[in-house]
Order: structure tokens, then sequence, then C-alpha cells
């Protein structure tokens, strides 16, 4: 008996049943070869292995992230981060410092800004901006990263100052005088700030499900390459070692593949075909190419990921009943029931799996119209089709995720309330007599379904022990509305157990088990022992995946 690498001295959580507990882990050739006492696992001990010792923290498998936006976050780590900024004069100092600091910057790019960070009842426009930075172009990214807000230097070098026509649920906010307000509603409609500020690479697969034309030069790839490692290694940073991206294209996976060749592939990711309502279905063919062509332990496709609606406080999610604040406006769906049925079909048919963003209610309940639909055609098999997000849900569809073997896919750190998110302009937009099934991820797992959990990066932190305490810690909006709160093993399954299955991979990863892949995080501290407010500051000393330490904490 020979390891490779052997964890004593922890308190193994092992997301196992069958052996709940244990203090010790063995690996060789990349697999978990056994686990169980310090004594049993250091017969497995030679001169050549790798010893860690938890030192009492807790070893847990290697967390799944089931739904970020890999390239999307690692170009945003250099971006100024707003969260918590509120007030003018603060949002105007951090930005007139940051620009300060990045003189050669074509687009000076701020992140997780608020919609009402300026104060209650004042949304942000160009005219704020103007005021913090009139010379040189600027752009804010919505918490959420379905609003941008550009000042009008920005606006104009955009081609976006006049407005711009564009497809149902996207909008360029104009004002009284003409021109653009400054907020542009959904990616269509932000996309030419992107490319002006030469970021659109990173946001193709989400905004146009395509590949980039013309291609990169040999330098744009190179920095491409650099910014998708600098997001791996934030990853592994955080106990991450499986990654269900939720935008892509091949571009992705050439981006990937030169990483794997240099040996800098710290995470296992799922890379979707992202299918847009301008596609036809024989578009679904690359979905079907991509899947063939990667369909390894380390990287693969097999998902068609789609959105369904936008946010709520843009007015962009699809409601059953009219918004609160807006009464008789619904929103506007990107699909058709019809359309979504046919493509939902055909996707299943060729055996891929399909996620949608479905923010409101009404997008939720047409996914899972769609998903009826498919069940009918195509008949019985395991399909774990996903719904992304759900933020509002009619009390009617609750039921129908478990009924239909769908996965409640959904983020922690999203809530308004939880993690710095503010309560408004949310809670208005979706009014008091919905609040009983906005974010309602409890009551939906006491149904039956499979939730699993994520952050949505860079939408959110990505850090997993922030999302677990954020489980725990809903606050009722009203006294009477229901408890929302996970506890810490059921919020610990989410981001493991759950994660695995969502991808049907509950045979491979998700637990500590012989015979399964060896992606293991070893946490700074036992989660169990320490007070629920002091979760966010366990930190993971050890990230392994596939048996490669990935992420070593310095002492």
């Amino acid at each position: 008996m020979k390891a490779d690498l052997i964890i004593l001295d922890g308190n193994v959580l092992t997301m196992d049943d069958e052996a709940p507990r244990a203090e010790a882990v063995a690996v060789a050739n990349g697999k978990i070869v056994a686990v169980g006492s310090n004594a049993d696992i250091g017969a497995w001990q030679t001169p050549s292995t790798r010893v860690i010792s938890a030192r009492g923290g807790t070893v847990l498998p290697g967390f799944v992230e089931a739904h970020m936006h890999l390239f999307g976050g690692g170009s945003q780590l250099a971006h100024l981060d707003l969260s918590g900024v509120l007030g003018f004069e603060n949002v105007a100092a951090a930005v007139r410092d940051y620009a300060a600091k990045n003189p050669e910057t074509k687009l000076l790019t701020c992140k997780m800004a608020s919609y009402m960070m300026l104060g209650d009842g004042i949304r942000l426009d160009r005219h704020h901006l103007d005021r913090i930075l009139p010379d040189r172009p600027l752009a804010f990214i919505s918490f959420d990263n379905h609003t941008m807000w550009g000042n009008t230097f920005a606006l104009e070098k955009a081609g976006l100052l006049h407005g711009l026509k564009l497809s149902p649920g996207n909008s360029v906010v104009m004002g009284d005088d003409g021109l653009a307000n400054g907020e542009l509603n959904e990616a269509e409609a932000y996309g030419p700030l992107l490319v002006f500020g030469g970021l659109d690479r990173a946001m193709l697969g989400l905004t146009t499900g395509g590949e980039p034309d013309p291609k990169p030069s040999a330098a744009e790839f190179a920095a491409d390459v650099r910014t998708v490692k600098e997001a791996l290694k934030w990853c592994a940073q955080h106990g991450i070692t499986s990654i269900h991206n939720m935008d892509g294209n091949l571009y992705t996976f050439e981006i990937l593949e030169e990483i794997q060749r240099d040996g800098d592939l710290l995470c296992r990711v799922k890379v979707p075909f992202h299918y847009k309502n301008f596609m036809k279905l024989d578009d679904l063919k690359k979905a079907s190419f991509m899947t063939e062509r990667y369909n390894s332990e380390w990287l693969s496709s097999g998902l068609v990921k789609m959105f369904y609606d936008g946010i709520l406080d843009g007015h962009t999610a699809y409601m059953v009943e009219g918004y609160a604040d807006q009464p008789g406006f619904k929103g506007e769906p990107l699909f058709s029931q019809k359309q979504f049925n046919e493509v939902a079909i055909e996707a299943d048919r060729l055996g891929l799996q399909i996620a949608v963003h479905a923010v409101g209610s009404g997008a939720v309940h047409s996914v899972l119209n769609g998903y009826e639909a498919v069940a009918r055609a195509n008949g019985p098999r395991d399909r774990r089709h996903r719904v992304e997000h759900i933020e509002v849900i009619h009390p009617d569809d609750l039921p129908r995720i478990a009924e239909l073997g769908a996965i409640a896919s959904v983020q922690p750190p999203h809530p308004p309330g939880v993690m710095g998110i503010p309560l408004e302009p949310t809670l208005t937009v979706v009014g008091e007599d919905r609040w009983e099934y906005f974010y309602a991820f409890r009551t939906i797992k006491e149904t039956g379904a499979h939730v699993v959990f994520s952050s949505d990066w860079p939408v959110a932190d990505l850090n997993v022990m922030r999302g677990v305490h954020a489980s725990m810690d809903r606050t009722p909006y009203l006294p009477h509305l229901p408890d929302q709160r996970f506890s810490l093993h059921e919020a610990l399954r989410g981001y493991t157990v759950e994660g695995a299955y969502a991808e049907h991979a509950e045979d491979l990863k998700g637990k500590l088990k012989a015979g399964m892949l060896a992606d293991i995080v070893v946490l700074s501290a036992d989660v169990e022992a320490v007070a629920k407010n002091d979760i966010p500051a366990i930190r993971p000393l050890v990230t392994i995946c596939g048996g490669r330490i990935t992420f070593e904490a310095t002492q």
C-alpha cells in the first residue's frame, strides 16, 4: 500500500452517508484510495508520500462551483470593486483614485455597483458619472452584471449616446433630453461599450454565443490565456475543484486546452454551448460537436445554456404577474414558449443537458412548461435539466421542479440583505405579496427538489465559506414569512454532493470515498466548532484536484 499524499489530523466530513466522518484521507494516482483513522491512513505512508496535517481543521470534498463565468470573472479581477461603497462623495473618491492609478486604461471599469448606491430613490445615470469623471471613458457594472452605466464620454465613444435599436429584453434607457441616460440593460445594450473597452472576448459566450470575429491575434490569445489562468488560481484559492461555466464557446475551450498543455489547469471545467434566441435548431449541432470533442474528467461540455429573461432590478425579468412598482408590466421573455419548447426538445433528443437562466416567476413557469414538453416528446430518462436562479417562483410551480426531476440551481449570496446586497430597489420591485416566494430556496428544497449552490461569480463573491454562511443566515423580510435558512451540513452538501449530482458525476466527485476523484479541500478551522458568524473567516489551507495540490496557503 503506497499513497502519493495523505491528510491526517482532520475533521473529515466525507459527505458520504455510509461513513460520514473520518480523521484522514489517502490519495494515489489521482484517486482517493482510503478514508479512515490516522492509524488506518498512516499505513499508506512511504518515504516519498506527501503528508499534510489538517491540524484539526475540516476536510471536505473539493467545492463544485455550479454556476459561474470564468473568463468574465477573470477579466474583472483588476476592476475597481465598489462593494459597499455608498454615497456620491465616497464613490467619487474611490473612482478618481482608481483613475489616477490607471492612466493608460482605455475604459475605466468599476464592478459591483448598486442601483441606488447614491441614496434611496436616486438611480444612477450618466450625469452622476460625468460629475465623477467627465474627461475619460468610465463605466460601472451592476452587482448582478446585467446592467452597465456609462458616462457621456464612454457612451459617445461606443456609439450609444443617441440610443440603439435592440431586441426585446434589452434597452438603452433614454432620458428626457432625447439622449441615453447612461443605463444599459442587458448584454446586447452594453455590448458596444465592452467592444470599445476591449472587454468583449471575455463576454462572447455570454452575449452572442459565438466565436471571436476576427480571430484574436497571438498576442490577444496569450492575454486571454493569462486572464483565465488568473481566474483559475482565484478558484483554487477558494477550494474550488470543479466549475460549471455558464457561458462558453469553442474559443473558451481553446484557451483551456492551452492552459492544460501548460500544466496550469487547476480545476475541472464544464463549458456549455450558449444557445441564443436568434439561433436556429441546426445550431445545436455545435453543442453536439463540443460534447463529442470534450468529454474528459477535466474538460467537458454536454450542456446547453439559455437565457429566458433578465433581472428584477432592471425590470427585464419575466413575471407571471406585473411588477409591484410597474403594475401591468410583466417584462419581456427572450423566448416564446413555442420556440423554447422546440429548442429544449431537440437539445434533449440529442442527449444534452439544459440549463436556463430564469429569474422571474414567468420565466420559471415557462421553463418548467418546456421541460414538461420535453418529457412528453422524448419519453422518460434521467435528465436533470436545470433552472438557474429562481429568484421569484409562483406557488403553483413549487412542486413541479421535483416532479420533473429538474434541478434548482441557486445562489446563496444573491438575496437582498445578505453579504451586503441592499434591500432596495429589489423588495419594492417584487412587492410584499410575493416575498414569500422570493429566493425561496428552502421552500423549494422541502418539495424534494435537488438544490445546488453557487456564486454566479463575478456577480457575487466567489468565497464559498461566505456563501455557506449566507445560506445559514437569511433573515425573513417579515416575521411571518417562511424561514429559508439551511443548516451547515445542508449548505456544505449544496457546494459538494449536489454540485456533483447536477453534472451526473455523483459517482466521481462530491464525496470523500475510496475510488472517487481526489478533489479535496482542507480548511483553516473546524466548521462545526466555530460560531456561525465566524464561518466567513474560514479559508482553504490546501486545495487538491486530481491528487495534485493546486493551492497551498503560506503559513
